[in-house]
């Protein structure tokens, strides 16, 4: 007999009762935060106790429970807290967590071996290389990009042997998932801590040069509309999606409900008749845009890459009459209901025995006995009573469906004993059936992390004071970079030189006895191609993605590589798994304050002290979302203004499709660059983006300066200190 498909509807729980409508409406599994480490730190996340309830309700219904560790950890946290968190989860039997940091991620792996990982959207994962990777490191599933095509899914599903599971429903971001500072730079409020501001849905006006470009009445430029992937569901599950991911932590269990309930019925139809002997009804999409309307529904990147039809520019969600029918409904079918398993028994009563008791569901089955079952002075027991008695399953998670009954007669048990029979039977039966998913977590100590020195590599070369790198993204940039002796290495951007030009520069860069490294793409999508013959001359490559990763290997020896920020190394867990990987030095995090990278430490790192800094990438393209897309042509940049008159920078890197936007003022740390040299960082990085060959040169020279504990001489009218000092929560 052929096995059936795994195919998962996977529903959000951003609280108790969502898990509770979520299940009812036929979801085959939930993910939940707790109270910590968590996307989603706004939603009515349980606490410990309440989050195990979830957890042993969702298994006593042969559901599957999945535990969101989707945030990046500081040090304190990942050593003295994140074990101490995820015990009583594991032991009570959590089916897997879903993980962005890397330091999670090789402390989960070291402390529970046996426990599944699901690599988060928030790692970014775009193609095979990606999903080759995560299962390299013991991936059981991917949660792919949300930008990714429908080819791109197929392709990972027929070159991977991973579980993908694909987010089919909800909110949009504007940026790729984990590469969005936009909320923590301005506000303090980190994406990558579950604390979002989503900034992304606020107005605001675009400009080239001194002519605005946007129009008045569609101020909403980075308001994409809901996702809806019900018209694509056949060709995503034949595509090899397996897991159906709808977003919604943030939403109502009435939301949760009605969403689940569609995808459903259409996973039933997908299972009996395939992906296309079938047609979504209006009726349902409608029910869909009742629940939330945000200007109607798109298809996300299934079927394109970007495009003005995915944007509600004109507003906010849309403010329907309310359908009082609908909604209670919902609430009557799926919300205010508590589920119940059907279970059989058998009871026994004897005189002079012990009453016995057997409850079973499906293959799972318990025995319980009573007390002492008495002679009947007066009313003897009838069938009819112990029907009734041992049917009162009440808060129990049963109803007992049949009941066999072998009475003697002129038989009498009080009915508390009976009462405590019935108990003793529905514990056994509940303890039973989560049995199987019960751990022992080998009471590892959680002082493992204080008691061991973490084993972070020192850099190639140690020297009292770092040296200067410089990151140019544009060929006009590269002579103020060259000329400064306090510069050892340069890293050229690959995003918009042609190979031919990078080689010749990576030339002048050893004749000038600099170092020169090729910064790769800051997302590698399929198609992309990059080889060490065509990009030749250089001593190394800035890697930007988990996808680049893998470039180490087809590259091969004689070449250095350093992960750039966007490979986040929140704490020195992280660090070790990338310095294990062959990373020869990693980038500081931009979101740690001093303290924090104290902790962390920045012995073998780079640091960021100079740059606009990056706000957002994303596969959107504002110049096509205002109908002016210029692909392949010589363009001016893009200035976003929003409701306070703040102006970021957005670049267009065309030839990997996709936009840039930046922090409205460059960092600036040459005042702080001494307490940073404190820290023996082993290089600091002044990186240039929109800057002109001048102010190249003006800001090398400040640095070098500060370096020798000179005054810099100058400094940027408009300039911010990043997180250095502030941090995020």
């Amino acid at each position: 007999m052929k096995k059936e498909r795994f195919i998962e509807v996977l529903a959000p729980a951003g609280s108790f009762e969502s898990m509770k409508a979520a299940v009812n409406a036929g979801a085959d599994a939930v993910y939940m935060g707790g109270a910590k480490f968590g996307a989603r730190a706004y939603a009515k996340n349980p606490n410990q106790e309440r989050l195990l309830e979830a957890l042993d309700y969702v298994h006593l219904h042969g559901k599957k429970f999945y535990l969101t560790v989707n945030t990046l950890l500081k040090e304190q946290e990942l050593s003295g807290e994140l074990y101490d968190f995820l015990v009583p989860a594991y032991e009570a039997g959590v089916d897997a967590l879903i993980v962005q940091d890397f330091g999670v991620w090789q402390a989960v792996r070291r402390l529970f071996p046996d426990l599944k990982l699901h690599a988060s959207t928030q790692m970014t994962i775009t193609g095979v290389r990606g999903a080759k990777e995560l299962k390299r490191q013991g991936a059981s599933r991917i949660v792919t990009a949300r930008e990714l095509s429908l080819e791109e899914i197929r392709k990972i599903r027929e070159q991977v042997e991973i579980e993908i599971e694909t987010f089919v429903h909800g909110a949009l971001c504007y940026s790729y998932s984990g590469q969005c500072l936009f909320s923590s730079l301005a506000g303090g409020r980190s994406g990558n801590r579950g604390r979002c501001a989503q900034i992304c849905r606020l107005p605001y006006e675009a400009w080239e040069g001194k002519k605005r470009i946007s129009k008045v009445e569609e101020p909403y430029l980075m308001n994409l509309k809901d996702l809806c992937g019900l018209q694509s569901l056949g060709e995503l599950l034949d595509a090899g999606v397996c897991s159906l991911k709808i977003e919604g932590r943030m939403k109502s269990p009435r939301y949760t409900a009605g969403v689940v309930s569609i995808y459903r019925k259409y996973v039933d139809i997908y299972r009996k008749v395939g992906g296309k002997s079938w047609k979504i009804k209006s009726e349902d999409l409608n029910f869909l845009l009742e629940l939330f309307d945000r200007g109607g529904f798109s298809d996300g990147y299934f079927h394109g890459h970007n495009g003005r039809a995915m944007c509600s520019l004109s507003g906010k969600p849309v403010r329907r009459p309310v359908d009082t029918v609908l909604f209670e409904r919902l609430d009557q079918q799926y919300v205010e209901p508590e589920r119940k398993e059907k279970i059989k028994g058998n009871l026994k009563i004897t005189q002079d025995l012990p009453a016995k008791l057997s409850f079973s569901m499906g293959e799972m089955a318990v025995s319980v006995e009573g007390g002492i079952v008495l002679p009947a002075k007066n009313s003897p027991l009838t069938a009819e009573s112990l029907r009734k008695q041992i049917g009162k399953l009440g808060e129990t998670p049963f109803v007992l469906e049949e009941l066999d009954i072998e009475l003697f007669e002129h038989c009498f048990l009080p009915v508390g004993e009976l009462n405590e029979l019935r108990r003793k039977g529905a514990l056994a039966l509940q303890e039973e059936i989560l049995k199987p998913y019960r751990r022992q977590s080998g009471k590892r100590k959680r002082e493992y992390f204080h008691g061991e020195e973490m084993k972070v590599p020192k850099g190639r070369k140690e020297s009292s004071m770092p040296c200067l790198s410089v990151l140019v993204e544009e060929e006009a940039q590269f002579a103020g970079a060259l000329e400064e002796q306090a510069v050892g290495r340069i890293y050229l951007s690959t995003e918009i030189m042609e190979p031919e030009r990078l080689s010749e520069l990576a030339k002048r860069c050893k004749e000038a006895g600099k170092e020169c490294f090729f910064a790769l793409p800051r997302i590698w999508r399929e198609g992309f191609s990059l080889s060490v013959t065509e990009y030749s001359g250089a001593d190394g490559f800035l890697l930007r993605t988990v996808d680049e990763l893998s470039l180490m290997e087809e590259f091969g020896e004689g070449y250095e590589f350093v992960a750039d920020a966007s490979l986040y190394t929140f704490n020195k867990e992280a660090r070790e798994m990338l310095f294990n990987r062959g990373i020869a030095m990693d980038t500081a995090p931009l979101e740690l304050n001093e303290r924090e990278l104290k902790e962390r430490g920045l012995s073998g790192s780079e640091m960021v002290v100079y740059g606009r800094l990056p706000m957002m990438v994303s596969a959107q393209c504002i110049r096509k979302t205002v109908g002016r897309c210029q692909k392949g042509r010589k363009q001016e940049r893009l200035v976003l203004s929003d409701r306070k008159k703040m102006r970021f920078p957005v670049k267009s890197y065309c030839r990997f499709c996709y936009n840039v936007i930046y922090n409205s003022a460059p960092l600036w740390l040459a005042p702080e660059l001494l307490e940073v040299c404190a820290m023996n960082p082993q290089m600091l990085r002044l990186q240039f983006t929109t800057e002109g060959n001048a102010e190249v040169s003006s800001v090398v020279r400040a640095y070098a300066a500060a370096l020798k504990g000179e005054d810099p001489g100058r400094q940027p009218e408009n300039r911010t200190r990043g997180h250095f000092r502030r941090g995020v929560e």
